[in-house]
């Protein structure tokens, strides 16, 4: 029987891919409304660029940006998009199902955990502001593992639990790196429709329009 769940944060928790764009268009705005002599779409489409060559986690998108446009005097853009970027933190939320659901598992008796890619800081600063980080009994980052989620990943964070496959369920919203990693390692899971993906064909054990459907899908294993 299962006693440990794992979860995802982005797409999965909270709504990860539209908060993204968010506080994207904000720091371009911020930096348009500084002066910079670029019009949105034109910083847009660079940034997308950047963004789809260094990845998500990169820490200098920005500054990137404004070397890659030729921008004069980039410390000030930089720092409107960055202030921009983080302010629009301070609105994110869970999905609304997620802090309920997670409060019925601890109420009876399963053991939280995330198991993520990114950024040790950076994922717990989203657990933190999501107001959901009690709920979780450890926390695994790609970073602190040592690479990132595959079969290997999942069979790393086995070993520090201390419990076999058949003890644990992933929850996430990407097939990729959430379900056929964790499947590989033999580990039961369920797919959360959500985010960009949410439309890829799905191998998981169990699929999920929305959080709160775990608990039912709990009672069928």
């Amino acid at each position: 029987m299962a006693k440990y769940i794992l979860f995802d944060i982005d797409d999965t928790l909270f709504p990860s891919t539209e908060f993204s764009a968010l506080a994207r268009k904000n720091a371009l705005t911020a930096m348009i409304r500084l002066g910079i002599d670029k019009d949105h779409e034109t910083l847009s489409s660079a940034l997308k660029s950047i963004i789809e060559e260094k990845g998500s986690n990169y820490p200098k998108h920005f500054d990137e940006l404004c070397a890659r446009l030729g921008v004069e005097m980039p410390a000030k853009y930089v720092a409107a998009a960055v202030a921009a970027y983080h302010d629009t933190k301070t609105s994110i939320q869970p999905f609304p199902k997620v802090p309920l659901t997670l409060l019925k598992l601890k109420e009876q008796g399963y053991g939280l955990f995330i198991a993520t890619n990114g950024t040790s800081i950076k994922q717990w600063d989203k657990l933190i502001r999501l107001g959901i980080v009690v709920y979780f009994d450890r926390v695994f980052v790609s970073e602190d593992i040592g690479r990132t989620k595959d079969e290997g990943f999942f069979r790393e964070v086995l070993k520090r639990l201390g419990a076999q496959a058949s003890d644990c369920i992933m929850v996430g919203d990407r097939e990729d790196i959430d379900i056929a990693p964790a499947k590989s390692a033999g580990i039961v899971t369920v797919r959360i429709l959500k985010g960009r993906y949410a439309d890829v064909p799905s191998k998981a054990d169990f699929v999920a329009k929305a959080i709160d459907e775990l608990p039912d899908i709990l009672q069928r294993l």
